[in-house]
């Protein structure tokens, strides 16, 4: 646990009074002993606590929806493996021999629920404010530069949108292949819009964000902003 206790200094200016915290939160649930699942739980829940405060304070005219949509932007799984990813934290994970063999130090699940994790033994360890203090240092620009309104609407709704502004059909999302086991499962879908002659290929851990994926892809090729 030196290197990691190393790291998380280095990078997020943080030492644990009690560094066993420190190695549940790395470890996950393919390993043997306490796995990181109840830490996760308590940090996504004082991370829900923390965004949605400063959100609330920063956004003082914002109705409860666009408040539920800026800190849906800000927690979910795919923005925490992005911050986890920027952290190094997949090289300081504890995997199961399977899970290693498989590359479980970048799948973006297991990155996201450690990134909980380590909230929720920080608050163990030092907090509330000690927990809030690191969640600002981690997500640093991100909180700064919240999102504008257009680009809170997932690509599915902008994509939406777009056609039906044009009176053209919706389009259409078809499975393509699922790979993987049932727990870590791929998926790749494909959206087409026959009266554009365009098509394209999005993945994702789930069928959603694959869909989401390849909707943001097909705006790409309509050139829609989404204002």
């Amino acid at each position: 646990m030196q290197k990691a206790a190393a790291w998380l200094k280095k990078t997020l200016d943080y030492e644990f009074s009690n560094e066993e915290l420190l190695q549940r939160a790395l470890t996950h649930r393919s390993s043997a002993g306490d796995n990181n699942e109840r830490l996760e739980f308590l940090g996504d829940s004082v991370l829900q606590v923390i965004i949605s405060e400063y959100v609330f304070q920063e956004r003082p005219d914002a109705s409860e929806g666009r408040l539920s949509r800026l800190r849906s932007s800000l927690v979910k799984d795919s923005t925490l493996s992005e911050i986890a990813t920027e952290l190094g934290i997949g090289e300081h994970l504890i995997l199961g021999s399977g899970e290693k063999k498989t590359g479980g130090h970048r799948r973006a699940s297991i990155l996201a629920d450690a990134v909980e994790a380590v909230f929720g033994a920080v608050y163990l360890d030092s907090g509330f404010d000690g927990a809030k203090a690191l969640i600002f240092r981690v997500y640093g620009d991100r909180m700064k530069n919240l999102p504008k309104g257009g680009e809170l609407r997932d690509p599915k709704s902008r994509l939406q949108e777009y056609l039906q502004g044009r009176k053209l059909e919706l389009p259409n999302y078809s499975l393509v292949k699922v790979t993987g086991k049932a727990h870590q499962q791929s998926f790749e879908v494909d959206c087409t819009i026959p009266e554009l002659s365009l098509r394209t290929e999005g993945g994702g851990t789930t069928r959603r964000d694959a869909e989401q994926d390849a909707a943001l892809k097909m705006l790409a090729l309509t050139e829609v902003n989404g204002d």
